[in-house]
């Protein structure tokens, strides 16, 4: 439980104060760094009131990524009652990690990590209890020997977004009467180690594993950007000519493999060849995608996690206890739907 008083939340602010001035004096430049809330006067003034939050990211390796980070950003701010230190981790856990290690020197109040791999935490997040800091996991999440080392988890249910990728992928083919046929499939995954990598692919091996027709060609990692996911596109098409389907783990690396396929003289998507089954839905790329019939279904990875964090504090402070797995409500799109009118209800 953390209930951390007025006195103390004014100590921590005005330490922020002088780590500023410190790294600003070793820069050599005597000048202020960018974000200048907390050189006022008056420390005094209400923003003792804030609730400090550090915030370690991936990356910025996506749609979903960019989405993710704007609703932490447009949700942890001052009108909200809350500062926030954003760091960009660059994909890199090493980045994260010493992140992390900032923020416990900082004394900030709470800790949201979105770790790019799952395994490696446990010194850090051991240090972070240690000094008494709560760190809530968003997105992904971590393997550690004590789950006691982080507070709660809140992102999606990965393992379910892979069954619905598969369930799709099921029922299209009966409508479409090939349950009979012997369908070759491969794979684009994200991220190795990462938490939606992991699920997504064992969600979808679960739906795998029922049909003895569905066979698997290749899984390949395209790191969940578009060049990479292309660029192993390009090779898939180079070594199995007669693909039916493919998996990618993301919308980013969809596109590229869609450019891909396009290169190599060949169609995908409901007008085309090859069935193309996505993940993420969150741009207005991937429903044009569908509407052009490039692409045949998207499943949702809701990226505005932000609103169930700032919950989840809020009962913090009320001194409540909170679940330790939290999932936020996502759906399954494809081309067949009225995609005009459910991109004018989505905010992303």
């Amino acid at each position: 439980m953390v209930n951390r008083g007025k006195s103390d939340r004014k100590w921590k602010l005005r330490l922020l104060i002088l780590l500023a001035f410190f790294s600003a004096g070793c820069s050599g430049q005597g000048e202020k760094p960018k974000d200048e809330r907390f050189y006022e006067d008056d420390v005094t003034s209400e923003k003792e009131e804030y609730i400090v939050v550090g915030f370690a990211q991936i990356g910025s390796e996506s749609d979903y990524r960019i989405a993710n980070s704007a609703s932490f950003r447009e949700t942890f701010c001052e009108e909200n009652g809350y500062y926030l230190l954003f760091e960009d981790g660059q994909q890199k856990q090493e980045n994260q990690i010493k992140a992390l290690r900032n923020f416990i020197l900082q004394e900030v109040d709470y800790i949201v990590l979105d770790p790019v791999v799952e395994t490696g935490w446990d010194e850090v997040l051991q240090e972070a209890k240690a000094a008494g800091i709560p760190v809530i996991l968003s997105d992904r999440s971590v393997t550690v020997e004590d789950e006691g080392l982080y507070t709660c988890w809140v992102g999606s249910d990965f393992e379910e977004e892979g069954r619905k990728a598969g369930r799709w992928l099921e029922d299209y083919l009966k409508s479409e009467g090939r349950e009979e046929e012997e369908i070759r499939l491969v794979t684009l995954q994200g991220t190795l180690g990462s938490s939606a990598q992991i699920g997504r692919m064992n969600g979808f091996a679960e739906v795998l594993r029922l049909h003895d027709r569905w066979n698997m060609l290749e899984y390949a990692s395209g790191d969940f950007t578009q060049s990479k996911g292309q660029e192993v596109m390009a090779r898939f098409l180079d070594t199995y000519p007669d693909i039916d389907v493919v998996i990618s783990e993301n919308d980013n690396m969809t596109f590229g493999a869609i450019e891909a396929i396009e290169e190599a003289g060949k169609t995908c998507g409901p007008k085309g060849e090859i069935i193309m089954i996505s993940f993420d839905a969150v741009s207005e790329a991937s429903f044009t995608a569908m509407k052009e019939g490039k692409l045949h279904a998207d499943v949702e990875c809701n990226p505005f996690l932000a609103p169930k964090v700032d919950e989840i504090i809020g009962r913090l402070e009320r001194g409540e206890t909170v679940e330790k797995i939290q999932y936020v409500e996502e759906q399954c799109f494809d081309a067949f739907m009225d995609l005009d009118a459910i991109m004018e209800q989505r905010k992303y």
